[in-house]
């Protein structure tokens, strides 16, 4: 009961003005415009699943109490002060700004209450993302446990709620960071050169909706432009005899088709010949309406939403493979996108920072982003569908990584995992694919980079390709090398080389660049910062990336089909970004660098 009593006295702080009033960023890194708008009343408050839309929901972002604890220990007595979910522990947006070891514990609670109307209704409790060994409590009753830092996961909490009054909300946390061999992407212990800061806890917003006990739980959304279709796979909860399925797809608010199915059957909508094709020139979106009926009436209904669009590969006139996007070669090029924040570290600090990177990339003429080992929350990805813009999505890199020095990409050596780390791996990537399935946006997956971490990588490839045939398969991206998969993978510091080539898959350029300009007044460590190559003003900087980009022109006739340029911003201590870690400053020349990226993408045309 005493130690009951103390968290609830430190909860009630939260509700007071003063509480609010002791919530700021910590220590004196840089920070992005954004950080000054984050309200610890109403952070991230924008809806977070935006392909699977219900309009009853509750947002569990703000204040929290938190305690640092020994691994294993008993929940502690007392709090040691307020966390700002779901900023990480290590940022400074959450106010704490601490690290955490592998021997150590993180512990969250606050308190809530539930919403008028949701009595009698069956209540989910849902996490964007934990990094990353997760149990959750509810009035000390245990509801779940999830391992993974990327993926969404949700309880149903409903048999341990109160229904009048407050409740209690317990999450415990695990990150061993670099000294386990779960994926973790590029967080290390101790950051330097291309490794960054560790990102501890909850990192994506939490937050709970009501929903009727037989209710849609997963929308898996599969376009077929040669045969006018649009399949969507509905997973559903308590399944019932009399259940009907019901899809309607609408052009703005025009009705242009719809499907019904029974008996778990998937939905089939014959889409007309005419449809509207998605690409990044014309990023076309359908709204989509699912509902779940029972004895002809609906228990459930989500808003949702669809592209037409193919992604493959062909050979063409000169017998060279190339990727192809609704049957047409298009030459893919774009940043590798870190996702890094100086404040938030994997959490942007407001949904406008969020969707800011995409915006740029794409007035900077580029149609592609390779999300470099991590995954974003759902938001970014539909803000992709809706600028469109083409994305390689990385599965975050996990295990050991070897010495940058000790690379060798040709002689197929990979790593051997221990079963556990494989099943780390298998269930995490699984997870990722099933929970971005859906975006129009990813075109490729890319299941190693480098040869971090890479293992069994035939046997992985052909997994991701049998479990979604309608993206290709990128093996490893600069990695070691296996004929298997859509293409081979080349990454060449700092100019752009065709230095191996795939007659049988499409050749493409995963990293090449680095271009660096160090602005001093835009810097993580002052005396501390690298770049492949280093220039000291924009123009020598903006020569430099032309200079490649028309080297690359000439590459793609004898073999190039995709590239990708380090990289979207400054990341830490590295400062070979397009703009400033903080994004308060675009580098290079926008003019210059939009006419020599639109002419790159034209190329195949």
């Amino acid at each position: 009961m005493k130690r009951r009593n103390k968290w609830m006295a430190a909860l009630l702080l939260l509700s007071s003005a003063t509480g609010w009033a002791q919530w700021q960023p910590v220590g004196n890194k840089m920070k992005t415009e954004w950080a000054t708008q984050v309200d610890p009343s109403n952070v991230l408050p924008e809806y977070p699943r935006p392909q699977m839309a219900r309009k009853e929901w509750k947002n569990l972002n703000g204040l929290w109490q938190y305690a640092i604890i020994e691994k294993d220990a008993p929940t502690p007595t007392e709090p040691d002060g307020e966390i700002l979910v779901p900023f990480a522990v290590e940022s400074a947006l959450s106010g704490v700004g601490k690290r955490i070891s592998e021997k150590q514990e993180l512990v969250y609670q606050r308190r809530f209450t539930l919403p008028t109307g949701w009595q009698n209704r069956q209540v989910l409790l849902h996490f964007g993302a934990v990094d990353w060994q997760t149990e959750v409590w509810v009035n000390d009753i245990k509801v779940g446990s999830h391992t993974g830092g990327f993926t969404p996961f949700h309880f149903d909490i409903t048999a341990a709620l109160r229904i009048k009054g407050e409740n209690s909300l317990r999450v415990r946390v695990w990150d061993p960071t670099d000294k386990g061999p779960q994926p973790r992407g590029k967080q290390v212990s101790r950051p330097s050169g291309i490794w960054y800061t560790p990102v501890s806890g909850i990192w994506q917003t939490v937050w709970m909706e009501p929903v009727h006990s037989a209710h849609i739980e997963h929308l898996r959304i599969t376009p077929d432009i040669d045969r006018h279709l649009l399949k969507i796979d509905v997973q559903t909860t308590n399944p019932g005899s009399n259940d009907l399925l019901e899809a309607k797809v609408y052009d703005g608010t025009q009705l242009i088709a719809s499907s019904q199915s029974i008996n778990a059957q998937p939905l089939v909508v014959e889409m007309p010949s005419s449809a509207k094709l998605w690409s990044p020139d014309s990023p076309f979106l359908y709204t989509l309406k699912v509902a779940l009926k029972r004895d002809h009436k609906v228990v459930d209904e989500v808003d949702s939403y669809a592209a037409m669009r193919k992604f493959s590969t062909r050979r063409d006139k000169e017998g060279i493979v190339r990727i192809e996007l609704n049957n047409q070669a298009l030459f893919q090029y774009g940043p590798l996108d870190q996702g890094w924040w100086p404040d938030g570290l994997y959490t942007a600090p407001t949904d406008e920072a969020l969707r800011y990177d995409i915006v740029q990339t794409k007035k900077l003429g580029f149609n592609m982003i390779r999300k470099h080992i991590k995954v974003e929350p759902a938001r970014w990805y539909t803000y992709c569908d809706q600028e469109g813009i083409i994305v390689w999505q990385d599965m975050p890199s996990g295990d050991r990584n070897p010495e940058w020095q000790r690379f060798n990409y040709f002689n197929g050596t990979e790593r051997q995992r221990t079963p556990q780390s494989e099943s780390y791996y298998r269930k995490e990537w699984k997870e990722i694919i099933d929970c971005l399935y859906s975006h129009p946006c990813i075109g490729t997956w890319v299941p190693f980079n480098e040869a971090w971490g890479q293992f069994k990588t035939p046997e992985i490839v052909a997994w991701t390709k049998q479990y979604d045939p309608s993206r290709l398969v990128n093996p490893a991206s600069g990695g070691n090398h296996y004929p298997c998969g859509d293409m081979l993978d080349i990454h060449h510091y700092p100019q752009p080389t065709l230095e191996m080539y795939d007659a049988g898959r499409a050749t493409v350029l995963g990293e090449f660049g680095g271009i660096g300009l160090v602005l001093n007044e835009h810097l993580w460590e002052p005396d501390r910062n690298w770049g492949y190559v280093q220039f000291r003003s924009s123009e020598e900087a903006t020569d430099e990336y032309v200079k490649y980009a028309n080297m690359l022109l000439n590459l793609i006739p004898k073999g190039y089909s995709a590239a990708v340029y380090t990289q979207t911003t400054d990341v830490e201590v590295e400062v070979n970004g397009l703009m400033t870690y903080d994004r308060k400053v675009m580098k290079l020349n926008t003019k210059r660098v939009k006419e020599v990226n639109e002419r790159l993408c034209r190329s195949l045309k």
